[in-house]
């Protein structure tokens, strides 16, 4: 008798615990509350003190501080661009994890990790506010108040020893204060050197892990541990006053002012050699500075001639005489097809410069 009240026992819990779900499930999908009231809007002189309290964490911050300017300019702009920005971004972070991966999997002995699916999601960031500083400094500082609550899909999959884990980003959110810093500002496109971002507060990062479909940040344990090593990680490294810098050009490069101007008067060629199959070659020339971003200079075209006469003069601006060259190549003009090389010299200043 004991064994079968077990049993039976066993079984009703069983059935019980199933039809739960399933009524549960049901009644979930297809009844809806009634006791739901539509949203109203109302100025914020009508609410009370204890409403207050509650809605003043999300008040943008350009309500909260009069430093802070409105951008929404800047939010519809990621609003439209967004979606080919998801994917450059994802691209981007596809390229850097690669070598990363194929390190740590020879390391650990892993098969294999891919990415399976990566997607930021349909909501791109939102800018609650911009402060921008003034400083005596050759710099642009900016401190935008960052709000992310986004519906990314990354999904991992990694294989070793036989066996596949699949795992699951999902619900993202992120709020964060930011310090962007633009300095030095140089007469060069983009107009500044380097970029440092420093976090003046530690971010709130909140996202959903699943691992074989089931949330492990829906365990309590769990959810504050992750939490607290984000947060410790990210403010030992960024933490203001800790930066992360992103190098754009030289600024000793880009700060170059011109010292002069260099006159070149192309006079002749001789000697060139044939280039088209029925008669002789349409030799020009080009002309252009090292290190210099702007076109080259081109000499007019001399129709069937090997030894053409030019007379042409031209004016470059000089920014580093010690360094700098000044290259010419000719080139037999084509009407139907690309201009065919013939002749090249270089020309450093320092020469020219040494015996002024």
């Amino acid at each position: 008798m004991g064994v079968i009240s077990t049993v039976l026992g066993l079984f009703g819990f069983g059935f019980g615990f199933s039809s739960g779900i399933v009524i549960g499930y049901y009644f979930f999908i297809y009844f809806q509350p009634t006791n739901v009231k539509d949203v109203e809007v109302r100025p914020l002189v009508e609410y009370d003190s204890n409403s207050l309290d509650g809605i003043l964490p999300e008040i943008p911050m350009w309500v909260k501080n009069p430093d802070y300017d409105r951008v929404d300019w800047l939010n519809r702009f990621l609003e439209l661009m967004w979606p080919n920005l998801n994917k450059a971004i994802c691209r981007m972070a596809q390229d850097i994890a690669k070598p990363i991966i194929a390190e740590n999997c020879e390391k650990y002995k892993i098969d294999s990790v891919e990415f399976e699916t990566l997607t930021l999601g349909s909501l791109p960031p939102t800018f609650q506010g911009m402060k921008v500083y003034i400083t005596d400094e050759k710099e642009l500082i900016m401190e935008p108040s960052l709000k992310w609550a986004a519906n990314p899909n990354i999904t991992v999959v990694a294989k070793a020893y036989g066996l596949k884990a699949t795992v699951q980003i999902v619900d993202l959110q992120v709020f964060a204060s930011p310090r962007i810093t633009l300095k030095p500002l140089v007469p060069t496109f983009p107009c500044f050197a380097n970029i440092s971002v420093s976090l003046m507060e530690k971010p709130h990062v909140d996202f959903g892990l699943k691992l074989f479909g089931a949330d492990l940040m829906a365990i309590p344990v769990l959810y504050k541990f992750v939490q607290d090593t984000i947060k410790k990680q990210v403010g030992n490294m960024y933490l203001w006053p800790k930066t992360l810098e992103v190098p754009i050009m030289d600024p000793s490069k880009a700060s170059k002012r011109p010292v002069g101007i260099l006159l070149v008067k192309v006079v002749r060629a001789q000697n060139l050699k044939k280039k088209d199959l029925l008669g002789k070659s349409d030799p020009y020339a080009k002309l252009k500075m090292t290190d210099d971003k702007l076109p080259s200079k081109k000499t007019s075209v001399k129709r069937s001639n090997l030894n053409p006469e030019w007379n042409e003069d031209f004016k470059f601006v000089v920014t580093d005489p010690e360094n700098q060259s000044l290259e010419v190549d000719v080139f037999d003009w084509e009407q139907a097809w690309l201009p065919l090389f013939m002749k090249s010299a270089v020309v450093p200043f320092c020469i020219l410069y040494r015996r002024q």
